[in-house]
């Protein structure tokens, strides 16, 4: 348990600074950054279910236009 809190506080204090660090190189205030981190996340995300919903549209209109065919005598 004890490896788990140290590796807790390890993450804490370096890791949760990032954005603090960031927005110091970049003469910004660090709750702008962690905004940006957000909207980028929940932009990419729905970027990839975009896509996910257009193949998914592709597919259904391929089997729509593609006709199912059971016997040769339906050519």
């Amino acid at each position: 348990m004890s490896f788990v809190l140290n590796l807790k506080y390890f993450f804490e204090k370096h890791g949760f600074n990032a954005a603090s660090r960031l927005a110091d190189k970049l003469g910004m205030r660090a709750s702008s950054v962690r905004i940006f981190f957000i909207y980028i996340t929940f932009v990419t995300a729905g970027l990839w279910f975009g896509v996910y919903l257009t193949l998914a549209f592709w597919l259904r209109l391929k089997d729509l236009v593609r006709a199912k065919r059971s016997s040769v005598f339906d050519l």
